[in-house]
């Protein structure tokens, strides 16, 4: 293979990949003055609707602006060697290929999340400020990344090393003994993220005694949904905006609510929300989420361990001496293509599991309460009424407001 051609490859695909985002987002960029259609009408005042036209567009102002550093950024790595430059660093620093890779990526993650730091600053306490929705305060700010780098060193530098160490004493067949990992992992993760990763960020208290948790059991006992925790997290503490999320299996599944959507909604379209998650649970989407995820892994890994050796594939970063980490990088460049293509087939499984889930808890509870819950949660969020369909294909894991909408009401 040679060095230059594999050079204007993955050149090629970050910049075609821009292009793409960029066309998409200009097109859903059109539709953010369309007219409401009657479904939606009245979800909106006419000042609230012009404000949610306003969030969008400044929204895609900073969007371009920051996707189009990114791009430059990494161009200018690839043009000017600095993936060499960190791997010398890394190299000059141990000799041990875990220690090079981990020095490697760290500088990388750790740079790239400083030169980041200002557009997070501006989107966090400029934008969302302007809007009404943040709610994060400096030192919230400061620890959330803190926190972030520790756990991103320990669990990814840890995973990472794991990896090498497969790739040290196994060759090409590491990809099995990582596959095995990261099963594993995956599983770990989704049975106890909301016991052992929430709590780093976030306060969760059990849901108090009172009507909304006598009207939750209730529902859970009609459709065979043994469900005791039922947590409040204090997502009032970083944004105004409101979520539910399910998680966990078996005693450790649990219902997880935002605060902010307690406070936004009423105890039946609250119920009528946790039907739908419930609904998810039912329809084993969870199972089958967790199951595909690891099959595309293998996948990935498999193809991985086809290329990590091939020199070339590092050389073409500018580094002289080719390594796992520089291969990796490479690798993950050059599988961008096929990664938007899983992605896409995702997103459309994903869309219809949400329609699934909206008629379990039409079946099972109610489709007025669940409508008007959607409606007010997309008012409060200033959210995108009018999306273009091209976007919405792309890059959206729920169908739109509209669809589902029409889909509880058939």
């Amino acid at each position: 293979m040679n060095v230059t051609i594999i050079y204007y490859i993955i050149t090629g695909i970050l910049i075609l990949d821009f292009v793409i985002d960029q066309v998409l987002d200009y097109l859903n960029y059109t539709r953010f003055d369309s007219s409401l259609p009657k479904d939606l009408e009245g979800i909106y005042d006419e000042e609230t609707y012009k404000n949610s036209q306003v969030y969008k567009k400044t929204n895609y102002r900073f969007s371009v602006i920051h996707e189009t550093f990114s791009l430059l950024l990494i161009l200018l790595m690839l043009r000017f060697s600095g993936f060499g430059w960190i791997d010398n660093i890394a190299r000059n620093t141990t000799e041990h290929p875990i220690g090079i890779a981990l020095i490697f990526f760290g500088i990388i993650m750790f740079a790239g999340d400083l030169l980041n730091l200002p557009f997070s600053i501006y989107k966090t306490f400029v934008i969302e400020e302007r809007f009404g929705f943040n709610k994060t305060s400096v030192k919230t700010f400061v620890l959330d990344k803190i926190k972030g780098w520790v756990l991103g060193a320990v669990l990814g530098g840890g995973i990472l090393s794991l990896i090498i160490l497969f790739f040290e004493k196994t060759g090409t067949d590491f990809w099995i003994y990582a596959w095995i990992l990261i099963t594993v992992i995956t599983l770990f993760t989704n049975m106890f993220y909301s016991r052992w990763i929430v709590p780093i960020f976030n306060k969760q208290t059990p849901l108090e005694d009172g009507s909304l948790r006598s009207k939750i059991e209730k529902y859970s006992k009609e459709v065979g949904f043994n469900l005791e925790k039922i947590f409040v997290i204090d997502g009032s503490k970083r944004s105004s905006k409101a979520n539910a999320y399910f998680s966990g299996f078996g005693k450790e599944k649990r219902i997880t609510l935002y605060d902010t959507l307690i406070k936004d909604l009423d105890e039946e379209e609250i119920v009528a929300v946790l039907a739908h998650e419930v609904g998810h649970y039912k329809r084993r989407h969870i199972i089958f989420n967790i199951v595909l995820s690891v099959v595309l892994t293998g996948i990935t890994l498999y193809l991985l361990s086809l290329f990590i050796s091939i020199p070339e594939l590092s050389l073409a970063l500018g580094v002289s001496t080719p390594g796992f980490h520089t291969g990796l990088i490479a690798f993950a460049l050059l599988y961008s293509p096929i990664s938007e293509i899983t992605g896409l087939f995702m997103n459309w499984v994903s869309r219809k599991f949400e329609y699934q889930a909206d008629d379990y808890a039409k079946t099972t509870y109610s489709a007025a309460p669940l409508i008007n819950a959607l409606k007010r949660l997309s008012r409060n969020n200033l959210s995108n009424l009018t999306p273009h369909p091209a976007y919405v294909f792309m890059h959206y894991s729920h169908p739109t407001l509209l669809q589902r909408i029409r889909n509880l009401k058939a």
